[in-house]
């Protein structure tokens, strides 16, 4: 037999965690971002790291962080409801 559900506080942990990655990317971010901005290197390489870094690799980053933003505040909602189904506080 199959039960369905969840350990609270296991879930709450899940949640917060998965919120706590977003401030660990835009560190990330902000630290890629500061170091390539003081960095001596000029060429075609440059531009092209230059122009993958302020694109795709920016943005897959911001959706990522998107995404576990979402997922964390989902998986604090579920443990609020769960403890109030369960008649917890």
């Amino acid at each position: 037999m199959s039960i369905y559900g969840a350990n609270p506080e296991q879930l709450e942990h899940l949640g917060t965690t998965l919120k706590r990655q977003v401030e660990a990317i835009n560190a990330v971010m902000s630290t890629v971002s500061s170091v390539l901005s003081g960095t001596t290197w000029t060429g075609p390489a440059r531009d092209q790291f230059e122009a993958d870094w302020n694109g795709s690799f920016r943005s897959a980053l911001t959706r990522l962080n998107d995404a576990f933003d979402a997922a964390g505040q989902d998986c604090v909602l579920r443990t609020q409801e769960l403890r109030r189904v369960m008649g917890a506080r």
